[in-house]
């Protein structure tokens, strides 16, 4: 169904169509007063798809004009990739096979919302298809590779939909869904399926679906959230959410996948961008959010720590803000053992006068 309008609220909520610039439709009838009532606690957590909030240059929507052209360089693509007037194919069902596009201006946006409307298909019944579809926000562009038709030791956020489990191990359901997030020194390992190196992810049963199939990323003041809406039900379901994500801009978007001895068919119907209209602090503002690099959690970059098996990170040096907290923790500690020791010691003085 088309999606001109959506409406997405933080953790479950509801994608509802309405008319390119409205919002979507209400559950019916109301006066002004009552709408804006209703509006008013949740509007920061709405992204209506209004056209004031589409970036156009970094969306791509049928009739994907500015796709491959010389005089309209929006979006370039590569590899297997075809261009037809109602998708866009990374992949044929075929053996290996690789295909990307990736838009042509880098994003100077700090907060923003992508939807992406795809499809994954193929005549692979079980187990014997893939490879899946990796969408992107990165440093570098148009550069092949082993994961998922891109680069791998990329700089940036990639969201991974895994479809077949190299790991005869793992305990995971597939299709997955996982997010990473890289600044060059780590690297994707397919066949443990990236486990080592994902945030955070959810199993997600978006293959061969006879009806349409999103999945909206939202990047706000260090908060990564991805949802989809794979049950035609019109309601975004919750899949990752984590905070502590420091991304830069100037970054590009883009989606690629990859075929190897299994293969499906790998679409691509649209990517829009959304503008997230967030205030910042002026400490914020004076950032210059282009030399920011990519790290989680408020630690060190990955380059910096050490990588285990489990995925985790184990922090490196203590930064200056640990070793304040640290010294506080132990100045307050001090303060309370020495009120005890006193109160401890008055009370045996009053208890000894009593002999006299």
């Amino acid at each position: 169904m088309a999606a001109e309008g959506w409406i997405w609220r933080w953790g479950w909520g509801r994608r509802c169509p309405g008319r390119p610039g409205l919002p979507g439709p209400g559950p019916g009838p109301m006066t002004p007063l009552l709408l804006l009532l209703l509006l008013r606690p949740v509007a920061a957590d709405i992204t209506d798809g209004n056209s004031e909030h589409l970036k156009r240059e970094h969306s791509l929507i049928k009739p994907y004009q500015g796709v491959g052209s010389s005089s309209m360089p929006l979006w370039d693509f590569q590899g297997s990739t075809i261009l037809t007037s109602q998708y866009v194919r990374l992949t044929p069902d075929e053996r290996s096979k690789e295909g990307s596009i990736w838009n042509h201006q880098p994003c100077f946006l700090k907060d923003w919302e992508m939807h992406v409307h795809f499809k994954v298909h193929g005549a692979g019944k079980k187990n014997l298809h893939g490879d899946g579809i990796a969408l992107w926000y990165t440093r570098d562009r148009l550069v092949s590779g082993p994961v998922f038709g891109s680069k791998d030791n990329f700089h940036g956020l990639a969201i991974f939909l895994d479809t077949y489990p190299n790991d005869e191990a793992t305990e995971r359901v597939f299709p997955y869904i996982s997010v990473m997030v890289n600044n060059g020194s780590l690297s994707y390992d397919h066949s443990k399926d990236g486990r080592w190196t994902e945030l955070a992810g959810c199993t997600a049963d978006f293959r061969n679906r006879d009806h349409d199939t999103f999945l909206a990323v939202r990047y706000s003041r260090g908060r990564l959230t991805v949802m989809t809406d794979l049950e035609d039900k019109n309601e975004w379901k919750n899949c990752i959410d984590i905070t502590g994500v420091r991304l830069p801009t100037g970054y590009y978007f883009g989606a690629s996948a990859g075929t190897g001895d299994l293969s499906d068919n790998h679409d691509i119907i649209s990517m829009k961008l959304f503008q997230l209209m967030v205030e910042h602090t002026p400490e914020e503002e004076n950032i210059d959010w282009t030399k920011i690099e990519p790290s989680v959690n408020f630690l060190k970059s990955p380059k910096d720590n050490v990588d285990d098996p489990t995925g985790n990170f184990r922090s490196g040096p203590l930064t200056g803000w640990r070793v304040f907290l640290l010294l506080l923790c132990a100045l307050l500690g001090i303060i309370v053992c020495a009120v005890v020791g006193a109160v401890v010691f008055q009370k045996r003085q009053e208890r000894n006068k009593r002999f006299y």
